[in-house]
């Protein structure tokens, strides 16, 4: 059973490693065209919604492997902090993406949203490299 677990947990970083590309995606999609922009954002919302998903069978998969293991109690905290942080602006984020979209179907500026979820993806991206570096060297 355990090492199913490890395989979808793996599966799940997998998805969520999308975060990482994210900004150099959103710094392409400031300069395209509007009709290109609205195709874009909605492919980046549709990952983003992959990711997200990925991010909870990470939430269940290594809560699952946190409790076969023995970890600082410190460690666990910081883990669960900064997935909920993830989850929360991964959240907000699309938001962002709805009204990017709409605002180019109503021929609005978007300038607000773009910068949003340029400022988004950074932090997203940020936070997923404080993971993966606390998952690599745990204390």
């Amino acid at each position: 059973m355990g090492s199913i677990f490890y395989f979808v947990h793996i599966l799940g970083a997998v998805s969520v490693g999308y975060y990482l590309l994210l900004p150099f995606v959103v710094s392409a999609l400031m300069k395209l065209a509007a009709p290109a922009q609205e195709g874009s954002i909605a492919a980046v919302r549709t990952f983003n919604r992959v990711a997200q998903y990925g991010l909870i069978i990470q939430f269940i998969t290594g809560g699952y492997i946190m409790s076969k293991g023995s970890y600082a109690v410190s460690w666990m905290i910081l883990v669960v902090v900064i997935f909920i942080a993830m989850l929360a602006i991964g959240g907000i984020m699309g938001k962002s993406l709805r009204l990017g979209i709409a605002g180019i179907q109503e021929k609005r500026d978007i300038s607000a949203e773009k910068n949003k979820l340029c400022m988004f993806s950074i932090i997203l991206a940020v936070l997923l490299l404080v993971m993966l570096g606390i998952m690599v060297y745990p204390w």
